[in-house]
């Protein structure tokens, strides 16, 4: 049995009034996750003493630092030293509200949901811990636009998959400067994904947050842009297109506008800029700048067996059926079209493989997978076929048994299956397809296409099967 209680928040927090549900409290602020380890003291430290000292934040900080179970944290007593906000141990269930600092207890995982700040026992063995992967991944599925996060000094990787999912959902990622983090492990790897939006000694990122906090009160309110199309719009989003083609390569002018529009008012916000023509400026004056644009407009939301539904009609079903429609020994052939990093492509195989061979006694069958994307350096981390421990959390214990390698802190997709997939850069819209198909996925990708050429790539999708 359940007992339906939570615990309840500082009373100091709640506006007097008629007990209500969480979900009906919430107001929409951001959230900032803020994720350290070896050396987090120092820089959890210089981060607060960079909040200005008069300054109403208008947003939260939650504290997550890698702890041994039996460490007795003093971290709640040394912050209090360095903010005028609150701050507090977080227990299971506490309310989250603005203008506050949270701390995570030792040896537990924390989640965000609905308001509420929620603890869990960690699953993984110690070694494999990934308590702020777990906490931004919460984070960025309920705040959304409005989550923030922050790696300061650190060694290994964690943080690096939860910022993925920050930036998936139109959330802002910072982190501290390697060069002047005590350990720069999780500032190098945070950096390395290639989604970092700013990049500061720790004692000057809360002042950018501060300025580039409208962002998701912008995404909030869907955008002014996304309604009324003004001359000067039409004319600076043209001129994006125009030096994204020339640097890049790649047209977007027939992507969706409102997509295009989210994604340059973020990198305007980012550098406080006003007009797009400013922005316009900026793009000719920093080609680096160019490039970031063109990374935020690849950014794509996958995850192993990314709603696991489809996957098991797949696996149950539609594999099945093909298999029993081929000979023995046939090779069937699949395209995964925009498969980003190759979790989607890694996915497949692993689906065909248990189709295919249930009870592992004989495989009569081969696939062939190509998993291409516009993206070449997520091909290029997609061919390493290395991804976080946090992967775990998508997969079952049986398949990361049969399936991986596991490979100091995180998983190698296994060889049987990295041999069945050929992974190669490629543009859907000026490239030939591939031919001769029996599998053919493409999944949150028309969705960022205009009606044009959703109508021109359905055709060509139709002639590859």
């Amino acid at each position: 049995m359940i007992k339906k209680t939570r615990n309840p928040a500082p009373k100091d927090l709640i506006a007097p009034g008629p007990a209500v549900a969480p979900a009906a409290v919430i107001t929409h602020f951001p959230i900032v996750g803020i994720g350290a380890s070896a050396g987090g003291l120092k820089a959890f430290e210089a981060f607060l003493s960079g909040m200005p000292p008069a300054a109403e934040p208008g947003m939260a900080f939650v504290l997550v630092q890698h702890l041994a179970p039996d460490h007795k944290s003093i971290l709640s007593e040394l912050i209090r030293r360095y903010t005028r906000m609150q701050v507090f141990d977080v227990e299971d269930g506490m309310v989250v509200q603005p203008n506050c600092a949270y701390i995570i207890p030792p040896n537990r995982d924390m989640a965000f949901l609905h308001g509420a700040l929620h603890l869990l026992e960690p699953a993984a063995p110690r070694g494999l811990r990934l308590p702020i992967d777990f906490f931004f991944r919460a984070l960025a599925d309920d705040r959304r636009a409005h989550a923030v996060g922050v790696i300061l000094s650190g060694m290994g990787a964690d943080g690096s998959h939860g910022l993925r999912a920050i930036k998936e959902r139109g959330g802002l990622v910072l982190v501290q400067n390697p060069a002047t983090a005590k350990f720069d492990g999780m500032p190098r790897s945070a950096i390395d994904t290639g989604l970092v939006d700013i990049v500061a000694e720790a004692c000057d990122l809360p002042q950018r947050i501060l300025e580039a906090r409208h962002l998701g009160n912008e995404a909030e309110a869907g955008l002014k842009t996304q309604v009324v199309e003004t001359m000067e719009q039409k004319s600076g989003l043209d001129k994006v297109c125009i030096l994204l083609r020339a640097r890049t390569g790649h047209d977007f002018s027939l992507y969706k506008k409102n997509t295009l529009y989210r994604r340059i008012e973020r990198r305007m916000a980012i550098h406080q800029l006003e007009r797009i023509a400013d922005y316009v400026r900026y793009l000719r004056e920093n080609p680096q700048e160019v490039d970031l644009l063109f990374k935020e407009l690849l950014i794509g939301v996958t995850s192993f067996f990314r709603d696991p539904a489809v996957w098991e009609v797949m696996r149950d079903q539609v594999l099945p059926h093909l298999l029993a429609a081929h000979p023995a020994g046939a090779t069937l052939r699949a395209w995964v079209a925009g498969c980003s990093s190759g979790e989607e492509a890694f996915s497949l195989a692993m689906a065909f493989c248990e189709a295919a061979d249930p009870h592992r006694s004989l495989v009569r069958h081969s696939l062939k997978i190509f998993a291409t994307d516009l993206d070449s350096d997520a091909i290029a981390k997609a061919r390493q076929a290395l991804y976080p421990a946090s992967i775990a959390k998508d997969l079952s214990a049986e398949r990361l048994t049969r399936f991986f390698i596991q490979e100091g802190n995180g998983y190698r997709v296994g060889k049987e299956i990295r041999e069945m997939v050929v992974f190669a850069p490629h543009n859907l819209l000026t490239d030939p397809p591939f031919t001769r198909l029996d599998i053919l996925t493409c999944r949150n990708l028309l969705i960022y296409l205009g009606a044009e050429l959703q109508k021109k790539l359905l055709p060509v999708f139709h002639y590859s099967l």
